[in-house]
């Protein structure tokens, strides 16, 4: 029978992989990178570096450890974002924000707040939910390829 604590680390767990698939679960639904094994794996893993923090006794360890899975999830998300030639042309930026928001989320639960957790989880889907219905309703306007757009910094003879 586990005891209390372990209950608590195991139910800290669970909300992570619920919350994180949650999210993971909208950009599935919407054929999108990212979803419910990738969010959920990622809210997980930042879950579990927060209780070892926090079951390390050092007050000043689960902010080390926080600021870690920050800058490491930086990483993950600035693999997704892609540019083509056109500055304006760039895409993933919102599968980026997602995952960096999935870690955090995964840091609520580490912590124990479980409330907050599932809060920021709804408030994440209805801001995707509100973007996937914006665009429904205001189309965005076509971009211009590479070939249609002017070359704003022509080569120079000889380059």
């Amino acid at each position: 029978m586990p005891s209390a604590p372990d209950f608590d680390i195991v139910l800290r767990l669970v909300a992570a992989i619920l919350c994180g698939g949650a999210i993971g679960l909208e950009r599935d639904l919407r054929r999108l990178p990212t979803g419910f094994r990738t969010m959920a794996i990622v809210c997980l893993g930042a879950c579990i570096a927060g209780v070892a923090g926090l079951k390390t006794g050092d007050p000043s360890a689960f902010s080390r450890i926080a600021q870690g899975v920050v800058t490491g999830i930086g990483f993950l998300g600035a693999g997704v974002i892609l540019q083509r030639n056109d500055i304006r042309h760039v895409k993933g930026l919102t599968t980026a924000a997602s995952i960096w928001l999935t870690a955090a989320i995964g840091l609520l639960c580490g912590l124990g707040e479980i409330k907050l957790a599932v809060i920021a989880t709804g408030l994440a889907i209805a801001v995707l939910l509100l973007d996937w219905t914006g665009y429904k309703i205001w189309p965005k306007h076509r971009q211009p390829s590479v070939e249609e757009t002017p070359d704003l910094f022509p080569k120079r003879e000889g380059e």
